[in-house]
Protein backbone atom coordinates (compact mmCIF):
# COMPACT_ATOMS: atom_id res chain seq x y z
CA UNK A 1 0.00 0.00 0.00
CA UNK A 2 1.34 3.39 -0.99
CA UNK A 3 0.70 6.37 1.23
CA UNK A 4 -0.05 9.68 -0.41
CA UNK A 5 2.60 12.38 -0.09
CA UNK A 6 1.50 15.29 2.04
CA UNK A 7 0.94 18.54 0.14
CA UNK A 8 2.98 21.53 1.16
CA UNK A 9 1.19 24.84 1.26
CA UNK A 10 1.79 27.00 -1.78
CA UNK A 11 4.23 29.87 -1.41
CA UNK A 12 2.45 33.18 -1.56
CA UNK A 13 3.15 35.09 -4.73
CA UNK A 14 4.67 38.53 -4.52
CA UNK A 15 2.29 41.28 -5.41
CA UNK A 16 3.37 44.68 -6.73
CA UNK A 17 3.29 47.09 -3.84
CA UNK A 18 4.12 44.48 -1.20
CA UNK A 19 6.42 45.22 1.73
CA UNK A 20 9.60 44.42 -0.25
CA UNK A 21 8.64 46.84 -3.05
CA UNK A 22 7.62 49.48 -0.54
CA UNK A 23 10.92 49.11 1.34
CA UNK A 24 12.96 49.41 -1.86
CA UNK A 25 10.99 52.50 -2.91
CA UNK A 26 11.54 54.05 0.53
CA UNK A 27 15.31 53.43 0.34
CA UNK A 28 15.53 54.87 -3.19
CA UNK A 29 13.60 57.94 -2.06
CA UNK A 30 15.41 58.75 1.17
CA UNK A 31 18.95 57.39 0.92
CA UNK A 32 21.43 59.77 -0.66
CA UNK A 33 22.72 59.00 -4.13
CA UNK A 34 26.18 57.39 -4.19
CA UNK A 35 27.08 59.55 -7.22
CA UNK A 36 28.64 62.48 -5.27
CA UNK A 37 30.84 60.08 -3.29
CA UNK A 38 31.80 58.31 -6.51
CA UNK A 39 32.57 61.70 -8.05
CA UNK A 40 34.95 62.55 -5.21
CA UNK A 41 36.65 59.17 -5.54
CA UNK A 42 36.80 59.58 -9.33
CA UNK A 43 38.52 62.97 -9.07
CA UNK A 44 41.10 61.51 -6.67
CA UNK A 45 42.18 58.62 -8.91
CA UNK A 46 45.11 59.42 -11.20
CA UNK A 47 44.58 58.86 -14.93
CA UNK A 48 47.25 56.15 -15.16
CA UNK A 49 45.39 54.04 -12.55
CA UNK A 50 42.09 54.45 -14.42
CA UNK A 51 43.87 53.31 -17.58
CA UNK A 52 45.35 50.26 -15.81
CA UNK A 53 41.94 49.28 -14.44
CA UNK A 54 39.67 50.00 -17.41
CA UNK A 55 41.61 49.63 -20.66
CA UNK A 56 42.48 45.91 -20.40
CA UNK A 57 38.86 45.05 -19.59
CA UNK A 58 37.42 47.07 -22.48
CA UNK A 59 39.96 45.83 -25.02
CA UNK A 60 39.42 42.22 -23.94
CA UNK A 61 35.63 42.62 -23.97
CA UNK A 62 35.59 44.09 -27.48
CA UNK A 63 38.66 42.29 -28.89
CA UNK A 64 36.77 40.53 -31.70
CA UNK A 65 34.94 43.70 -32.76
CA UNK A 66 38.18 45.71 -32.72
CA UNK A 67 39.96 43.03 -34.77
CA UNK A 68 37.09 43.04 -37.30
CA UNK A 69 37.36 46.84 -37.68
CA UNK A 70 34.01 47.63 -36.04
CA UNK A 71 35.56 50.52 -34.07
CA UNK A 72 37.53 52.02 -37.00
CA UNK A 73 34.99 54.82 -37.52
CA UNK A 74 35.78 56.00 -33.99
CA UNK A 75 39.51 56.46 -34.64
CA UNK A 76 40.67 59.65 -32.89
CA UNK A 77 37.22 60.37 -31.43
CA UNK A 78 36.38 60.80 -27.73
CA UNK A 79 33.15 59.91 -25.94
CA UNK A 80 32.48 60.56 -22.27
CA UNK A 81 30.32 58.26 -20.14
CA UNK A 82 29.09 60.17 -17.12
CA UNK A 83 26.90 59.40 -14.11
CA UNK A 84 24.28 62.00 -13.27
CA UNK A 85 24.55 63.70 -9.89
CA UNK A 86 28.18 63.75 -8.80
CA UNK A 87 29.38 63.45 -12.39
CA UNK A 88 31.97 60.70 -12.08
CA UNK A 89 32.77 59.35 -15.48
CA UNK A 90 35.29 58.28 -18.05
CA UNK A 91 36.28 59.72 -21.38
CA UNK A 92 36.99 56.92 -23.83
CA UNK A 93 38.96 57.22 -27.04
CA UNK A 94 39.78 54.83 -29.85
CA UNK A 95 43.30 55.22 -31.18
CA UNK A 96 45.82 52.92 -32.83
CA UNK A 97 43.43 49.97 -32.70
CA UNK A 98 42.74 50.19 -28.97
CA UNK A 99 40.12 51.60 -26.65
CA UNK A 100 41.75 53.96 -24.17
CA UNK A 101 40.82 56.12 -21.20
CA UNK A 102 41.47 59.76 -22.04
CA UNK A 103 41.60 62.94 -20.01
CA UNK A 104 39.05 65.71 -20.36
CA UNK A 105 35.77 66.07 -22.13
CA UNK A 106 34.39 64.05 -24.99
CA UNK A 107 32.96 65.19 -28.30
CA UNK A 108 29.80 63.43 -27.12
CA UNK A 109 28.66 62.68 -23.59
CA UNK A 110 26.34 59.85 -22.66
CA UNK A 111 24.90 60.60 -19.23
CA UNK A 112 22.67 58.52 -17.01
CA UNK A 113 22.16 56.94 -13.62
CA UNK A 114 24.29 54.09 -12.33
CA UNK A 115 21.25 51.85 -12.69
CA UNK A 116 20.79 52.84 -16.36
CA UNK A 117 24.44 52.10 -17.19
CA UNK A 118 24.20 48.79 -15.33
CA UNK A 119 21.06 47.88 -17.29
CA UNK A 120 22.84 48.79 -20.53
CA UNK A 121 25.96 46.77 -19.67
CA UNK A 122 23.94 43.71 -18.64
CA UNK A 123 21.78 44.07 -21.78
CA UNK A 124 18.60 43.71 -19.74
CA UNK A 125 16.76 46.36 -21.75
CA UNK A 126 16.85 47.61 -25.31
CA UNK A 127 19.24 50.60 -25.45
CA UNK A 128 16.70 52.60 -27.49
CA UNK A 129 14.23 52.32 -24.61
CA UNK A 130 16.82 53.68 -22.17
CA UNK A 131 17.25 56.73 -24.41
CA UNK A 132 13.54 57.18 -25.18
CA UNK A 133 12.76 57.01 -21.46
CA UNK A 134 15.52 59.62 -20.92
CA UNK A 135 17.33 57.27 -18.52
CA UNK A 136 20.35 57.81 -20.78
CA UNK A 137 20.94 61.12 -22.56
CA UNK A 138 23.35 62.03 -25.36
CA UNK A 139 24.82 65.54 -25.36
CA UNK A 140 27.29 67.17 -27.73
CA UNK A 141 27.90 65.32 -31.00
CA UNK A 142 24.71 63.25 -30.94
CA UNK A 143 25.62 61.55 -34.23
CA UNK A 144 28.79 60.18 -32.61
CA UNK A 145 26.89 59.10 -29.48
CA UNK A 146 24.20 57.35 -31.55
CA UNK A 147 26.85 55.64 -33.68
CA UNK A 148 28.42 54.18 -30.52
CA UNK A 149 25.01 53.14 -29.16
CA UNK A 150 24.18 51.43 -32.48
CA UNK A 151 27.56 49.69 -32.59
CA UNK A 152 27.23 48.37 -29.03
CA UNK A 153 23.68 47.25 -29.77
CA UNK A 154 24.80 45.34 -32.89
CA UNK A 155 27.64 43.47 -31.18
CA UNK A 156 27.34 40.21 -29.28
CA UNK A 157 28.83 41.09 -25.92
CA UNK A 158 28.08 40.95 -22.28
CA UNK A 159 29.98 41.90 -19.19
CA UNK A 160 30.26 40.07 -15.93
CA UNK A 161 32.04 40.72 -12.68
CA UNK A 162 34.10 37.59 -13.35
CA UNK A 163 35.42 39.07 -16.63
CA UNK A 164 36.50 42.20 -14.78
CA UNK A 165 38.06 40.55 -11.76
CA UNK A 166 39.52 37.44 -13.39
CA UNK A 167 40.76 38.41 -16.85
CA UNK A 168 42.79 35.27 -17.47
CA UNK A 169 39.91 32.98 -18.41
CA UNK A 170 39.32 29.62 -16.85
Amino acid sequence: MQLPMPRLPAMPTRQPGDLLDQSAAFLREYLPSPAPALGAIDRGIPLFLKRKAVEPVLNRLFADAIAEGEFDDFEGRRIRLEVTGGHPGLTLAFAKGRLAVDNGTGEATIRGSLAAFKTLAERRQDPDQLFFQRRLVIEGDTELGLALKNLLDSLEWGISLRQILWPFGG
